[in-house]
């Protein structure tokens, strides 16, 4: 099994020696001030074990539907009733979204919330003794509270920056461009005490080479956040990272192993994670469950997830109940599916990023068909021949469109609701990039770390970037970076030119659900484009609104335009 990164948490421990109130006639009996800890790197790590904990917490749930089911990359619809959960799915389709929404919400608290744990670690650290252990743990937090609030200003537009623990003064948002020069500013002062190195003592924990990574993706995009492209910055950042060890740190993993960088075992040895987030099933301060969305309901057994429950026959028969001797398969829910817009970029045959998806007919792993058990009615509500509830046997065919169908299905247009029969449980392509974990037995909570930064979209930044006219480098063009990709992706013969529309293809193709796609859509002008059951073209909404649990706490903030 995989070594994780661990983290041991002192921080309440620190926090009470640090700064009770003692009555003055009573001596001090612990050595533990101060002035004495923490001072080796082992120590710090301690120290910081919260701020890592709570970026784990709600990346892989909250954030990653935000990011990803208001872009074109994914749906998630109601099925019989299940899964509309106060239309906060729909809402993220439609471009429908309030401040009320309940992801909106959630994700400005979490990202908040990393940045006060950041903050009040930062406070503990300020009298810690000088060592280079300390400056270097600084600036790794300091870089972790720019990523934060990077997403922040992605997201929401003009947001508060407030860096000082303790205080109570409330502090009013901060126009775009502003946050922007903060966090450049906040990356480069840390840079000179970044680590250089990667690995299983790194992991898990910013680097040099994470600040130029989080520089990039800031200059890449700095024409949507600031008005004034950075083209040239963003080659030079990607080059601070393609220049690292002439390739000793980073490599684009082969073709043999591009799958294996999402399993549950992966980890520091993949050469592309330049920033990962770990995970480990076994804990509950974070969750990351992709298979519990995105496996078919009727995949459980065959992808080995928990809470799939063998039945008693040599050659099984999905069943949706215990009836007969067949296979009850509860747990992987899968409402989750990629829309056809999305998926019309996977049109190579010979490209191995195919194989991270679920659709046509489905067989077991020795090559038998998938059966399924249920009855004519339950196949098809709509069916109303003289046996509604005669056995209806038929082979697991996953679909690739999505539509509302007749009422007389169950389905409800008006809840999102495609109806619970087979029909629309089996309608849209899965994603299993984030391979369903078979290694807990437990509960639905998955091993797959989850990269941030790749070497891959270093990359596919610098080809960009050149294309959209910054200055090429070390010669190399942007048709020469994108067949650098392809040719560990693919067996097809390399391109002989290169357009926008193929980088953002590629980058489809490259980066699904890794909560990358909505930022690649806003850059390249998609977002506003019809697709799914999305016809909104707001481009106001291209940022979310200030949610209603901040404007409650904080009456200094503004809403953004257009909410």
């Amino acid at each position: 099994m995989k070594q994780l990164l661990k983290h041991i948490s002192f921080l309440l421990l620190l926090i009470g020696i640090f700064s009770s109130c003692h009555k003055v006639d009573v001596g001090i009996t612990s050595e533990l001030t101060p002035a004495t800890f923490p001072q080796t790197a082992s120590q710090f790590n301690s120290v910081t074990g919260p701020v890592y904990t709570a970026i784990r917490a709600n990346y892989s749930v909250d954030y990653f539907f935000l990011q990803t089911l208001s872009s074109d990359e994914a749906v998630l619809p109601a099925f019989g009733g299940n899964w509309y959960d106060g239309d906060k799915y729909e809402e993220l389709h439609k471009h429908k979204w309030t401040k009320d929404n309940a992801w909106v919400n959630s994700v400005w608290s979490y990202l908040s919330n990393v940045i006060g744990t950041t903050n009040q670690t930062l406070y503990i650290l300020k009298d810690a003794p000088a060592s280079t252990a300390r400056e270097t743990t600084i600036s790794e937090l300091k870089v972790v509270r720019a990523m934060m609030y990077f997403y922040m200003m992605d997201l929401y537009g003009n947001v508060p920056i407030d860096t000082a623990y303790g205080s109570t003064t409330l502090q009013t948002n901060t126009q775009r461009a502003q946050v922007f020069n903060f966090v450049e500013s906040e990356i480069k002062a840390a840079l000179p005490n970044l680590n250089r190195v990667s690995g299983q003592a790194q992991y898990g924990r910013p680097n040099t080479y994470t600040a130029y990574s989080l520089l990039a993706k800031m200059y890449l995009n700095a024409g949507v956040y600031t008005g004034t492209p950075r083209l040239n910055d963003c080659i030079a950042a990607c080059d601070s990272v393609i220049n690292a060890g002439s390739g000793a740190l980073y490599a684009i993993e082969p073709r043999s192993t591009y799958l294996q960088m999402f399993y549950p075992t992966n980890g520091p040895q993949m050469k592309e994670f330049i920033y990962a987030i770990p995970y480990d099933a076994s804990t509950s301060n974070g969750y990351m469950f992709h298979a519990r969305y995105d496996l078919n309901r009727n995949l459980g057994i065959r992808y080995k997830y928990s809470g799939s429950t063998n039945g008693s026959v040599a050659n099984p028969v999905m069943n949706q109940s215990y009836a007969g001797s067949g296979l009850l398969n509860s747990q992987p829910s899968g409402p989750e599916s990629v829309l056809p817009e999305y998926y019309a970029n996977y049109n190579d045959p010979n490209d191995i990023r195919n194989n991270q998806w679920l659709g046509g007919l489905q067989y077991w792993p020795d090559g038998s068909p998938i059966m399924v058990q249920t009855t004519n009615k339950g196949y098809d509500a709509s069916y109303s021949g003289a046996s509604p509830t005669a056995v209806y046997l038929y082979q697991l065919n996953i679909t690739p469109g999505m539509q509302f169908r007749a009422t007389a299905t169950g389905a409800n247009p008006t809840l999102f609701d495609f109806g619970n029969d087979e029909v629309a449980w089996n309608m849209g392509f899965r994603n299993i990039k984030f391979y369903p974990d078979n290694t807990n037995t437990v509960s639905r909570n998955q091993n797959n770390d989850v990269p941030i930064f790749r070497y891959s979209d270093i990359i596919m930044m610098k080809a960009e970037a050149i294309l959209r006219g910054g200055a090429a480098t070390q010669g190399a063009t942007a048709l020469s970076l994108v067949n650098q990709l392809r040719a560990s992706r693919t067996t097809s013969a390399a391109m002989t030119a290169v357009t926008l529309n193929d980088i953002y293809a590629e980058r489809c193709r490259e980066f699904s659900w890794e909560t990358w796609h909505r930022n690649d859509m806003i850059r390249f002008g998609k977002f506003e484009d019809a697709y799914g059951f999305k016809t909104d073209a707001d481009v106001n909404k291209r940022i979310f609104p200030i949610p209603t649990n901040a404007l409650s706490t904080n009456a200094k903030l503004v809403q953004n335009p257009g909410y």
